[in-house]
Parts: C-alpha cells; sequence; structure tokens
C-alpha cells in the first residue's frame, strides 16, 4: 500500500496543559486591572465639583398689613364694572402675589411690596382744548398714548410712582406703580386683558393715538 503522508495540521502538536493555565492565570488578572484602571480614569476625568441646579428665587416678602387706598362713592354703572374687572383679577401677577386693601375691595387690588395698586372708577381723563394747555389736569393734545394688549393708557412718570390710566374706557381704570419696578409701562399692561374684558370701551373723547 502506498504511504499515506501526514499533513502539517496532523502533525500539529497538542497544547501543553502547562502554558495553558499561565495563559488563563495571566487572563485572570488581567481582567481586573482592566476595570481598575477605567474606573480611576473615569473618575479622574469626571468632573470633580458639578454645576449645582438652579434654585428658585426666595420668595417675595409681603407684608400681611393691607395697602391704604382711597374708595371713593361710585355711580351704580361704574360700581358694576369695577367689580367685575376685581373680580376677574389674577391671585398673583408675575410674582408678585394680591394683598388686601385698606377699603374698597369692589373697586381696588394691591399686589405685591411696594405695591403696585389698582383703582377702578377714577375720575376720567379728559384732553386739553388746545396744544398749548386748556382745562386744569387735562390730557396734552399731543401725549403720547401707550396701546398695549387693546388697552389706551396714559402714562405720567413721578418721582416715586409712574401712574397709568385708561383713556378709552367707559369707566376709567388707573394703575400705579411704583418707578422701582423695571418698565413700569410692562407692569401697567398685565392688566389690560381683564380691563378688555370688563369695561366696556368709548369712542368720544379718546385721543386719536388710541386709534392707531
Amino acid at each position: 500500500m502506498p504511504d499515506v503522508e501526514t499533513t502539517p495540521a496532523e502533525k500539529a502538536e497538542k497544547p501543553d496543559p502547562s502554558m495553558r493555565g499561565a495563559a488563563l492565570w495571566a487572563a485572570v488578572i488581567a481582567v481586573p486591572v482592566a476595570i481598575a484602571v477605567c474606573l480611576l480614569i473615569f473618575f479622574n476625568v469626571r468632573p470633580s465639583d458639578p454645576t449645582p441646579e438652579a434654585k428658585a428665587s426666595a420668595p417675595v416678602a409681603v407684608p400681611t398689613t393691607p395697602v391704604q387706598m382711597a374708595a371713593p362713592k361710585l355711580t351704580a354703572r361704574a360700581a358694576q364694572a369695577c367689580l367685575a374687572l376685581t373680580s376677574q383679577l389674577p391671585m398673583k401677577v408675575r410674582d408678585l402675589p394680591a394683598r388686601k386693601v385698606s377699603s374698597g375691595p369692589e373697586q381696588n387690588a394691591a399686589y405685591g411690596q411696594p405695591p403696585i395698586a389698582v383703582s377702578c372708577g377714577v375720575p376720567q381723563p379728559t384732553l386739553c382744548e388746545r396744544v398749548d394747555g386748556g382745562h386744569a389736569g387735562c390730557v396734552p393734545l399731543d401725549a403720547t398714548m401707550l396701546k398695549m394688549n387693546g388697552v389706551c393708557w396714559y402714562g405720567v412718570p413721578g418721582t416715586a410712582t409712574d401712574v397709568f390710566t385708561t383713556m378709552d374706557r367707559e369707566i376709567a381704570v388707573r394703575v400705579n406703580v411704583p418707578s422701582s419696578y423695571n418698565q413700569t409701562a410692562q407692569w401697567a399692561n398685565e392688566f389690560s386683558d381683564t380691563v378688555v374684558k370688563t369695561v366696556l370701551s368709548k369712542t368720544t373723547g379718546v385721543p386719536t393715538g388710541c386709534n392707531q
């Protein structure tokens, strides 16, 4: 019979058990070392002092004492409109909670400290007869009107308080905003939506700027 030549694969020697054991031990030792190295890198790379979450601002301290406000007697029509207005005012304006008033809660409201005061049924502003003047307390014909959210406001800046009064409502609404507040007109505008919903507009005696 012809001789059968053994292939190299068949001539391969069986692995030495001693070498196999050494390799196993090397793997056992290498795995924990690799894990330890990874943990070390993770803790060293990780920020040592993570940025803290933003904390909520501290609540505004508001006195429990009522805000002193006058409550002049109103006509039946004005009293009805003002009651509708005050009943629809929010319990908070931005971060300013509503406060008690000394009198006339059916026509007055206040918020925060220093208080922003809302008065309904105040004397109706009237336009001056002439560009150079007119009756006492009249609104100049060239005065700038603030049309905000459907309400025309006439603003008068003051040393301590800016005063904003509606010019296009049957019953006038006034908002006194302490000048310590930023953008005082925008604070008055917080009440525009409620004014539109509860106080009827008028068409006579309205400044031209209010119709734009």
